[in-house]
């Protein structure tokens, strides 16, 4: 059961109204690294939990999020406060109420579809979804996810403080900024209180490609770090040679049933291409400067870059 106190966590001091700022700070209401994302991935983790601390801290901190909303909220609102006045009232000539409103980002969308009210959206006008929360259920994943998270919404935070010179909402931002980085020291604590905790899941990886780094993007500006060299890795830099991994003829095959054999066998025969053929296409027939070689080279088709180049320069003059 949830009671609400009227007590902000945090005092909200906006120095005037700004639809434009207060439309980029929407992307922390709505949007996929906002406190309406994250109060929900951890309510959703925490009702499930087994475990009762971790049950107890993911229910702490996703009700503390809900706070946070209610802190971006109130800021939202506050910044559109003047232009939500002066739009319900009609108080401003319509030259300069379209100014107020329309002051950038989706600031119109929010005055005119919202009043001014926060949207369940980003900052973009894109309505929150339900997929911003990827909990998969097992604590190890969802963990580290978490963390992830708070790092993420924690670079958005810095990000908006740094549009603004309102010395309120730069000290409210820096509060929920900071938060995020107590909340990543929490759910880091929580991970490695599990023992074994990597490889997530009960099943173990498999050796020997666990201690595998496959070097696929060979040649220039290779670099070797912990990351991909030392004792803890078998790595593999001639690829061609050291594929299928697991010993096979790398194909791909399946068993069929007799009949699912003989129909599969009527499907390709009756779409198998002719290597033979080179038909005419639309292509052909339509082809003008500019379109490269083509089946019948009178068809007006450039053979080559001096050709090209010539026929651009016919079509400049005519």
């Amino acid at each position: 059961m949830f009671m609400h106190n009227k007590t902000l966590q945090y005092t909200v001091r906006v120095s005037e109204p700004n639809p434009a700022l207060a439309s980029l700070i929407l992307e922390q209401f709505g949007g996929p690294d906002g406190e309406l994302a994250a109060a929900m991935r951890y309510f959703t983790q925490g009702l499930a939990e087994d475990d009762p601390g971790r049950k107890d801290l993911l229910l702490d901190i996703a009700t503390e999020e809900l706070s946070h909303l209610e802190v971006v909220g109130s800021i939202v609102a506050m910044l559109n406060k003047g232009a939500k006045a002066q739009l319900s009232e009609a108080a401003m000539k319509e030259a300069e109420l379209y100014l107020a409103i329309n002051a950038g980002g989706n600031s119109h969308t929010q005055s005119i579809l919202y009043g001014g009210g926060p949207a369940l959206t980003n900052s973009s006008g894109v309505p929150f979804s339900g997929a911003y929360v990827d909990s998969r259920g097992d604590p190890a994943v969802d963990l580290r996810s978490n963390i992830a998270a708070e790092s993420r919404a924690k670079i958005v935070y810095e990000r908006l403080i740094n549009i603004t010179d309102d010395p309120g909402i730069k000290d409210a931002l820096g509060f929920l900024m900071t938060r995020e980085v107590a909340h990543q020291k929490s759910f880091e604590k929580a991970l490695y209180a599990i023992k074994d905790n990597f490889p997530p899941g009960k099943l173990p990886g498999l050796l020997p490609f666990a201690n595998m780094y496959v070097n696929t993007s060979a040649g220039e500006g290779d670099v070797d770090g912990p990351w991909n060299s030392g004792e803890q890795w078998d790595r593999v830099d001639d690829i061609v040679s050291a594929i299928p991994l697991d010993g096979g003829d790398g194909t791909a095959s399946v068993k069929l049933a007799k009949d699912d054999k003989a129909v599969s066998a009527a499907l390709a025969a009756r779409v198998m291409s002719d290597p033979a053929g080179n038909p005419t296409t639309g292509a052909d027939l339509g082809a003008g400067p500019g379109a490269g070689r083509m089946t019948d080279e009178d068809m007006g088709g450039a053979s080559d870059i001096k050709d090209a180049v010539k026929q651009a320069e016919e079509l400049t003059a005519a």
